[in-house]
């Protein structure tokens, strides 16, 4: 299965110098996690999550209005259209992302994320696995943590 079979064509995007509530606005109206920032040609530079903008903007006292692109996270990991689920896994594995956008040549052709392969592909299994990848590479004292004592 390609990415361009499962992907989400209708990205949200937001230029580097919208500010983060103004963001944080387009993430609750769309009903998604992330915002790709994009150009002024549009072609995706970062992604900018809520997660981002909670733990690097927010609870910081940073400035709501200040700009998304200094917090967003790079460099941009993405996916291609042809490219296979399984090559997509690994890299969103590898790179501890849930979100991939697609690009085509310089242009945002779409984005997957670990929601979008379980439900896509009916493999709920595959979906926690490559999830419980994800959070143990970016929380290994979680995993690795001595507990008791």
């Amino acid at each position: 299965m390609r990415l361009s079979e499962i992907m989400t064509a209708g990205v949200v995007t937001a230029p580097p110098d919208a500010g983060a509530i103004s963001v944080a606005r387009l993430m609750r109206d769309h009903r998604v996690g992330s915002v790709v920032i994009v150009d002024p040609g549009g072609a995706p530079v970062a992604v900018i999550t809520d997660r981002d903008l909670t733990v690097r903007v927010f609870a910081e006292g940073i400035d709501p209005e200040s700009p998304v692109g200094e917090h967003a996270s790079r460099p941009l990991i993405s996916g291609e259209p042809e490219m296979e689920l399984d090559e997509a896994a690994a890299l969103m594995v590898q790179h501890r992302v849930r979100r991939l956008p697609v690009v085509d040549g310089d242009d945002l052709a779409g984005i997957v994320t670990l929601d979008d392969i379980a439900v896509r592909t009916g493999n709920l299994e595959v979906a926690q696995r490559m999830t419980a990848d994800v959070i143990e590479g970016a929380l290994p004292q979680f995993y690795f943590r001595e507990r008791g004592g």
